[in-house]
């Protein structure tokens, strides 16, 4: 997926999850954070080698994979 510069897949940094900027931080829990009710005050605090813009892109890059992502739930 191209257009994400800030979120990195390396076979070798968490078994090729995405992570935020080939720190050991993948994406997915920094969106488990943000569903939690952390506020990125809060996450920024806590995690202080991530940036502001690594919580934006992160969001991007979840609504993007929602964009190409169709799942079919039955009743």
């Amino acid at each position: 997926m191209q257009g994400f510069p800030r979120i990195t897949v390396d076979p070798k940094v968490c078994n090729g999850k995405p992570c935020i900027r080939g720190l050991r931080f993948p994406v997915s829990r920094l969106l488990g954070l943000l569903a939690a009710g952390e506020t990125k005050e809060t996450i920024l605090r806590a995690y202080p080698y991530l940036e502001p813009e690594d919580i934006d892109e992160a969001l991007r890059y979840a609504a993007a994979l929602a964009e190409d992502e169709v799942l079919e739930f039955t009743a």
